[in-house]
C-alpha cells in the first residue's frame, strides 16, 4: 500500500525551478531513498513533502488524503517527521528538552516519558548526557538526538536527510544500523544521502534525482550493480 505519493510536484526558489514535475510513492514500511548529486533537488524534495518549501503545483497524499498545502505543523500532526540536513538541534536546550520538544504537538505526557525512554534505550549515550546542553554534544551525538527529537512525534512517514554527514566511518555505520532497526519496527523512511553506497545497501527502492527530474528508478540492490549508476555515484569508473 503506498503511504506517500508525490505526483507531478514543482516547486521554485524565486524564479529558479529546484524540482520540474517529480513523480514516486513510498510504500507502507519500506525504506526508500533519494539519491543524486549535489543541488539535484534531494533536500528540496523532503522540504517540499514537509510544506517548508510550498509545491507550486502537484500533489502530495498521505495514505491516499490530500496534504498538499497544509502548513508544517499539520504535516507533523498527520505523521510526516524530518530530522534535517546538519541535524538543527536546539544547542541551548538540553537533550532531555530537545526530545520534549520533539512532542510539541502530542498531549499525552505519560506515553510522551515513556517514548522518551524508548529513545534513551536506543541511543544509550543520549541518557548518559539527557542534561547536556545538545550544543556541546558530538557530531555523531547530534545526529542520534536529531533522529530521537523526530522519533518523538511518531511518525508514519520518517524523512531523514543526509543522516551520515559529518560522520566518521565507524558512527556511520551504527546511524545507518538504527536505520534498518526503525524499519524492522515498523517506521517507514525516505532517505536522502550522500553517501549512495550505504544508501542503496539499507534501502528497497532508489530515485535518482537529476537537475529537479527524477532520472532513473527502481529496486535499490539492482541500481548498486547498475554500471552508469556505479560510476556516477558510487564512485566507480
Amino acid at each position: 500500500m503506498s503511504l506517500l505519493t508525490v505526483t507531478d510536484v514543482k516547486t521554485y526558489y524565486g524564479n529558479v525551478a529546484a524540482l520540474k514535475g517529480i513523480s514516486f510513492n513510498v510504500n507502507e514500511g519500506e525504506i526508500v531513498t533519494l539519491i543524486g548529486s549535489n543541488g539535484a533537488g534531494k533536500s528540496t524534495t523532503l522540504k517540499t513533502i514537509s510544506a517548508i518549501a510550498p509545491a507550486l503545483s502537484g500533489t502530495i497524499r498521505l495514505a491516499g488524503e490530500d496534504i498538499t498545502g497544509l502548513p508544517p505543523h499539520e504535516i507533523v500532526r498527520r505523521g510526516i517527521v524530518q530530522s534535517p540536513e546538519g541535524r538543527k538541534i536546539f544547542a541551548r536546550l538540553t537533550v532531555l528538552e530537545n526530545l520534549e520538544m520533539g512532542a510539541f504537538s502530542r498531549v499525552d505526557k505519560r506515553i510522551i516519558r515513556e517514548d522518551i525512554d524508548q529513545v534513551f534505550a536506543r541511543f544509550p549515550r543520549l541518557r548518559e548526557r539527557r542534561r547536556q546542553l545538545g550544543g556541546t554534544l558530538s557530531g555523531g551525538e547530534q545526529q542520534m538526538l536529531a533522529i530521537g527529537r523526530a522519533l518523538m512525534a511518531r511518525p508514519r512517514l520518517l524523512l531523514l536527510d543526509e543522516p551520515s554527514m559529518g560522520l566518521a566511518p565507524i558512527l556511520v555505520a551504527e546511524i545507518f544500523e538504527v536505520i534498518q532497526q526503525l524499519n524492522a519496527a515498523g517506521t517507514t523512511i525516505l532517505l536522502v544521502e550522500q553517501n549512495a553506497n550505504m544508501a542503496l545497501t539499507v534501502a528497497r527502492r532508489a530515485y535518482v534525482l537529476q537537475s529537479g527530474l527524477i532520472a532513473h528508478a527502481g529496486d535499490a540492490q539492482l541500481m548498486r550493480h547498475d554500471p552508469a549508476i556505479v560510476a556516477a555515484y558510487l564512485g566507480g569508473g
